[in-house]
């Protein structure tokens, strides 16, 4: 048996008896896997990180590139005609033809910052921020339905059951705050086609699953004490609850009896966490304002800054679902309605960060699961006009904070926007270099499930984006 690359991580999760499992009860106080994969004790990185923590803003649906960020004149002077076959290739859609017409952009673009990016109308908020923001105009993913590019996004594999990025990355990094999940997901709509599984922990342990943060009433559900309980018996009830879990893992060492034990005192300390993490009343009226907030209603920009909030108390990894961008019909309107709801808050995100000098170490990401056609989408069957269709080959995203260079823009497509012709970034190497501004190595970060080394990566090449790296 080849031991030459057997870790720590390994010896403690496969050892069937001895040391790992012994020394596990006694930890658990502190720590449901020891202090090398916990939950709640902070792990040591691959090498000096930047980022400490990720805000993730998905914006599920997909959003225009073409309406946003990737600016091209020639889309006008063609609209109304079909793409050449030279261009298209073999490529498959869902709703149209491959001979369908040229829609052209639908706003205008101009040039911001000191860096001279180039934006659309829609962004007047982001185009303040330019110069602290990265965009990729070059990414390009495999899948062109929404769920599976969703979760292929999100776990770096196209179907349900593989570990989400955040479980990943607390599963790598443990936590900074023992009073709060270290992954945390909210939603602004009414959910995303790929579900639960682009948060689950998969194969991982699950207590690396994201915890889902509600919109309204109690921030999770059965945070409050019911009525008629008093603190002392529940904090009886629980003690005795964990004193039962505690002598079953010593009987058969089940990793998810430690989940459970490490779920019940996390939820004991929720309910005093939670509610003061919830509550905007402190916020000063200038922050409220920047956001566009009103902190009674649920909104994206209600996330955003409950995000900043969520950074200031430690947790890692921080999901924001924004759903709506699928513009099969009414392409331009489908913009300036998402882009009402979003644009000013996620400037706001980068601005707030940055004057509480959280910025440096915090990872932001913008995004959805990829882009949308050149052509136009019409359908008098569907209801549908002046839309765009799904686009795997192109589309953008943009990344600032911990770890990344300011007022860079990398990659382009053709003057048609459909295909990439420079700097090609797939979804793994975003996820690379998400892991690399945290001090990860990707082809380090591995866990072992049925024989075979698995990671968020994949098996496939993939890099680091080191232009856009600061």
């Amino acid at each position: 048996m080849n031991t030459s690359n057997i870790t720590r991580r390994h010896f403690f999760q496969d050892c069937a008896i001895g040391t790992g499992k012994i020394a596990l009860a006694s930890l658990l106080a502190d720590s449901a896997y020891g202090a090398t994969q916990s939950p709640n004790v902070a792990a040591p990185t691959h090498f000096q990180p930047k980022a400490k923590a990720v805000i993730h803003m998905f914006m599920a649906g997909a959003p225009s590139q073409l309406e946003l960020f990737d600016n091209k004149p020639m889309l006008t002077k063609y609209e109304g005609k079909p793409l050449p076959p030279s261009i298209i290739g073999g490529q498959r859609y869902a709703f149209i033809r491959p001979d369908a017409a040229v829609l052209g952009p639908r706003y205008q673009f101009a040039r911001h910052g000191q860096c001279g990016a180039e934006l659309s109308e829609m962004l007047p908020h982001l185009a303040t921020v330019v110069d602290d923001i990265a965009i990729v105009k070059s990414c390009r993913t495999t899948q062109f339905n929404h769920a599976p590019a969703q979760i292929y996004m999100n776990t770096g594999f196209s179907q349900p059951g593989r570990p989400s990025m955040g479980s990943w990355i607390t599963y790598g990094l443990g936590a900074e705050t023992r009073d709060l999940p270290s992954f945390v997901v909210m939603s602004t709509g009414s959910g995303i086609s790929g579900g639960a599984a682009c948060w689950s922990s998969g194969f991982l342990p699950s207590v690396y699953s994201g915890t889902r943060f509600r919109n309204t009433g109690d921030p999770i559900l059965n945070v409050s004490t019911p009525q008629g309980i008093e603190a002392g018996t529940q904090r009886d009830t629980i003690e005795l609850i964990n004193a039962m879990n505690q002598r079953r893992l010593k009987l058969d060492g089940d990793g998810e009896t430690a989940t459970r034990i490490a779920n019940y005192e996390m939820a004991y300390r929720l309910q005093s966490s939670a509610p003061e993490l919830m509550d905007l009343s402190k916020e000063d009226e200038a922050t409220l304002k920047m956001y566009g907030c009103d902190p009674k209603v649920p909104s994206f920009a209600r996330a955003c800054l409950l995000a900043r909030r969520m950074v200031e108390r430690g947790v890692r990894f921080i999901n924001i679902y924004n759903e709506g961008w699928d513009a099969h019909s009414d392409v331009a309107g489908n913009v300036k309605r998402n882009c009402g709801i979003t644009d000013q808050a996620s400037a706001a995100l980068i601005k707030d960060l940055k004057q509480r000098g959280l910025l440096d170490s915090t990872l932001v990401v913008w995004g959805g699961e990829f882009g949308r056609t050149p052509m136009v989408e019409a359908s008098v069957s569907l209801g549908r006009s002046l839309g765009r269709d799904h686009h795997p080959q192109a589309f953008t995203m943009w990344m600032a904070g911990g770890g990344i260079k300011g007022g860079v823009t990398i990659g382009a497509t053709d003057e048609m926007g459909f295909n990439i012709v420079e700097d090609e970034t797939h979804v793994a190497d975003l996820q690379a270099t998400i892991l690399h501004c945290l001090g990860i190595d990707h082809e380090r970060l591995t866990f072992s499930k049925a024989g075979l080394d698995f990671k968020l990566t994949g098996v496939e090449p993939c890099h680091v984006i080191k232009q856009i790296l600061a």
